[in-house]
C-alpha cells in the first residue's frame, strides 16, 4: 500500500436523481489499499460506487477518482475513466452465449486491444490470477457461481485498473465460495491494486478484518478494522 489516493473526495454530495443520498462525504481510499463500504440497503452505498464509476454525475463538492476529476468529466472521458476501474457486481453479468475467453477478449476489443497474441496473453495472465487457467474454453453456465465471479473478477482485472469496486460480490455465493473470493480480492489488494467491497456480510469483515466505511443516516463515517 502506499500514501498515493486513488480515491478522494471532499465535500462531496451523492445525489440519486435529485435526492441527496450522502452529503459532506470526505474519503480518501490509498493504491493498494482493501475497504470494506457497509451499510443499510438504501443508505447510498451502491449510488457512491456509481458515482464513483460515473454513471451517477457528481454534482456538489470534489471528488478524483484515478486521476479524473469527477466534477470536470466530460461524457466523452466516461470510458477512459472506467478503463482504470475494475467493476464485479453481485449477478456476474456475463455473456451467457460466448465461452470465458470470448466474454474476456469481448472487454478488450471494444477498450482498444489489437493485437491476437496480446490478447491472448492478457486472458491467459487474469485466468492464471484468479485460479481459472483451464477453464477459458467454457460456458458460463457450466461453471458454478463462484467461478462464475472468478470470470468477472478476471474481467475487471483485463486492463490493469487502479481499483476494483466490487458491489456486493459475494451476495450470491454460499459461505465456502465467498471465502474463496475475498481470499482473491484481498490477494489482488496486496499485489497493489486497490479493492472497494461493498457488503452485507459481516461475517466476511470479521474473517477478514481491514478498514470499514460506513454509509448511515446520510453521512459517511471512516473506522478502524473493527465492527462498532
Amino acid at each position: 500500500m502506499t500514501d498515493e489516493s486513488i480515491v478522494s473526495f471532499n465535500r462531496a454530495s451523492i445525489f440519486q436523481k435529485r435526492n441527496l443520498v450522502l452529503s459532506n462525504v470526505n474519503l480518501t481510499i490509498r493504491e493498494g489499499e482493501f475497504v470494506y463500504l457497509i451499510g443499510k440497503t438504501g443508505s447510498g452505498k451502491s449510488s457512491l460506487l456509481k458515482t464513483m464509476y460515473a454513471e451517477l454525475p457528481l454534482l456538489e463538492g470534489e471528488g478524483h477518482v484515478a486521476g479524473y476529476d469527477l466534477r470536470a468529466l466530460k461524457t466523452a472521458d466516461v470510458p477512459f475513466l472506467r478503463r482504470k476501474l475494475g467493476i464485479v457486481f453481485q449477478d456476474f453479468q456475463l455473456l451467457e452465449d460466448r465461452s470465458v475467453e470470448d466474454n474476456l477478449s469481448f472487454v478488450l476489443k471494444a477498450t482498444g486491444w489489437k493485437d491476437k497474441q496480446n490478447i491472448k496473453d492478457r486472458i491467459g495472465e487474469v485466468l492464471d490470477e484468479v485460479g481459472l487457467f483451464t477453464k477459458g474454453y467454457k460456458m458460463p453456465h457450466q461453471l458454478s457461481g463462484g467461478e462464475q465471479q472468478r470470470v468477472a473478477i478476471a474481467r475487471a482485472l483485463l486492463n490493469k485498473p487502479g481499483i476494483i469496486l466490487a458491489d456486493e460480490p459475494t451476495g450470491n455465493l454460499d459461505p465456502e465460495t465467498s471465502n474463496g473470493i475475498m481470499k482473491l480480492l484481498m490477494n489482488i489488494s496486496e499485489a497493489g491494486q486497490a479493492v472497494l467491497m461493498a457488503t452485507h456480510n459481516y461475517n466476511l469483515i470479521h474473517k477478514f478484518p481491514s478498514r470499514i466505511i460506513k454509509c448511515e443516516e446520510g453521512s459517511i463515517i471512516s473506522s478502524g478494522n473493527l465492527l462498532s
